[in-house]
């Protein structure tokens, strides 16, 4: 793991030093950020930046302190909703346990471009949906971030839908990731993100679905031995980031530090996306010598894995409620 990670460091020059503004012995506030994101990774990276910034705009007011690469999405963002923590950044589907309307967002071919994603994510209307149902539920939205789109890792070749057929995948703790495995006929094992090496490595399950940035830098692409070791390119789920806030701990806060937290230069989303984009084709070639088998499917070969999932988005919305279905219809209005 730690030879993986030290490479995708060096692709991103995560080694950059981002000094900050002195911070008092004894801060006034201390946002405490929990994230599954690893040390040298983009989105630690981003991370960085934003403590930057808001030390900075804070006069070292606000501390921000860091906690990479700690425990699993869903218990972090139960620790930020009771107040226990401050902040946790990590993925929409990370959260959808929580704040469920999220799901629509990563139902299976939602967004067939990053175009389209960006065009979405950065409406006004789309993100004051996601900021409503995350009140909600005691959360507040500071940003957007990117982990992209998701693809399978398996030691089955997959070429057509029916390869998929009783794969089991460990799949997300999430409903729409549930949902689309099983409209794949796969079969879907819910795993949190720190047993699922283990559970690759043992056999509990034949494969995982995410980015070939999250199989890096978590290192889940060794848990595939050598002659099993598959991608089937099918960028089935574009997955989105953010970074949340505790409403008990943000309403503590000056207002001049609320609006600092929320009103964030928008460069800094768009800064975190371009990393994790710029690095795919890298990190393409290296899993191929690692050993992968990479299949990149022609849109006629796409066909029947788009028919399969063609009716989850809208059962997923429907099931989320009226919210998760105005959530949608904010999404399709981008298009």
């Amino acid at each position: 793991m730690r030879k993986s990670m030290s490479f995708v460091g060096a692709l991103v020059a995560l080694s950059l030093a981002i000094v900050g503004p002195a911070i008092a012995e004894d801060p006034e506030f201390v946002m405490e950020v929990g994230t599954v994101a690893p040390t040298g990774s983009p989105w630690a990276e981003q991370l960085q930046r934003f403590k930057s910034e808001v030390q900075e705009k804070t006069e070292g007011r606000l501390k921000v302190k860091l906690r990479l690469g700690r425990g699993n999405e869903r218990s972090l963002a139960r620790r930020v909703q009771m107040g226990s923590m401050q902040a946790f950044a990590g993925s929409v589907g990370g959260m959808s346990s929580i704040v469920r309307e999220v799901n629509v967002i990563e139902a299976p071919y939602v967004f067939e471009s990053f175009e389209m994603a960006d065009k979405a994510l950065d409406d006004p209307e789309v993100t004051n949906q996601v900021r409503k149902v995350l009140s909600k539920r005691g959360l507040i939205f500071g940003i957007w971030a990117e982990n992209g789109y998701r693809s399978y890792f398996s030691k089955q070749k997959i070429r057509k839908l029916s390869d998929m057929k009783g794969i089991r995948f460990r799949s997300q703790e999430s409903m729409v990731h549930v949902e689309t495995y099983e409209a794949f006929g796969a079969t879907p094992v819910p795993i949190d993100n720190g047993n699922t090496l283990m559970s690759v490595q043992t056999g509990v399950v034949d494969g995982f679905d995410n980015t070939p940035l999250f199989a890096m830098s978590a290192s889940w692409y060794q848990g595939l031995k050598e002659g099993e070791r598959h991608i089937f390119l099918s960028r089935h789920c574009y997955q989105p980031a953010l970074l949340v806030y505790s409403k008990k701990w943000f309403e503590t806060l000056p207002e001049d530090f609320q609006k600092i937290i929320t009103d964030l230069d928008h460069e800094l989303t768009v800064w975190g996306r371009t990393q994790v984009r710029k690095i795919e084709p890298v990190l393409l070639k290296n899993l191929k010598r690692y050993g992968y088998d990479i299949h990149d499917p022609s849109a006629q070969e796409l066909a029947p894995f788009k028919a399969a999932q063609k009716g989850v988005p809208d059962r997923v919305a429907k099931e989320m409620g009226p919210e998760g279905v105005a959530l949608l219809k904010a999404i399709r209005k981008t298009f």
